[in-house]
């Protein structure tokens, strides 16, 4: 049975009611959903392996019998082992290979499944709650906007808009950056950050309008969590990050178009 969902305007009040797309009402494939997340996740690892020689290029040779040490390649100029793997300086066994295979592949079926799965997850109070995102309980999902919304230039504009509908208490959520543990604080990644908003406008037109939309749309990337995405390019990844499905999502009402024209039925 088909879902209503209703339209907001720039001030939080409903104006009209719209039959959401059979896409959300896709069956919740978790095991789907976390197979493609890895998937995009494999394609950003980048090869990594020291060189060949490495460990090689050394004068090492080993002193014979007669003189009772072990028979390890030692350096000419001392007495310390090298190239050999089992001794302490010597070179790595099995260092890793650039030639290894790091990217995990799914079919085109189950990553548009997964795709599908994502988004009826994002209707689903329980999911995004459990997800850890914070909204008022008056929120009902999905939470549909007016086309005007993506004309907003100003991040204050966004942020007023936001607290009309009752969902900027996930914001300040994702605000609060969280030290990491371990090694990684002197690496360059010393804060976590938190997902927030995804929000979902029109697909992309080679028009100067749209090209405008995308211009002036940036406002509210400067948010905290806040991802903006064209319809055309969502991805498991967006929908779900961290292979936990569930995300808070704003979509806009020309955006649920392009399901009726692609996403023709539940699957």
């Amino acid at each position: 049975m088909a879902k209503k969902a209703k339209v907001l305007d720039l001030s939080g009040n409903a104006v009209k009611e719209i039959t959401l797309p059979m896409v959300f009402m896709d069956e919740y494939r978790p095991d789907l959903i976390r197979r493609a997340v890895l998937a995009m996740q494999s394609n950003r690892r980048q090869p990594k392996s020291p060189t060949p020689l490495s460990g090689r290029k050394t004068s090492a040779e080993s002193w014979g019998t007669g003189r009772g040490m072990a028979r390890v390649p030692r350096i000419k100029t001392g007495s310390r082992a090298a190239r050999a793997p089992q001794a302490v300086g010597g070179r790595r066994a099995h260092p890793p290979k650039t030639d290894k295979v790091l990217k995990l592949k799914i079919n085109k079926k189950e990553k548009r499944k997964a795709v599908g799965s994502a988004i009826a997850a994002t209707i689903d109070q329980n999911l995004v709650r459990s997800r850890g995102h914070r909204f008022s309980e008056e929120v009902e999902l999905p939470i549909v906007v007016e086309d005007t919304f993506t004309s907003l230039e100003k991040t204050t504009e966004v942020e007023a808009f936001l607290k009309c509908i009752g969902v900027w208490d996930d914001i300040l959520r994702a605000k609060a950056r969280k030290v990491r543990a371990g090694r990684g604080t002197t690496r360059g990644r010393r804060y976590k950050s938190r997902k927030s908003i995804l929000i979902v406008i029109p697909e992309e037109e080679e028009t100067a309008e749209t090209k405008k939309i995308k211009f002036k749309f940036k406002s509210a990337k400067n948010l905290p969590g806040v991802d903006v995405s064209y319809v055309d390019k969502l991805n498991a990844e967006l929908l779900a990050p961290g292979t936990h499905p569930g995300r808070l999502t704003i979509w806009s009402e020309s955006s649920l178009n392009f399901f009726a024209k692609n996403f023709t039925e539940a699957r």
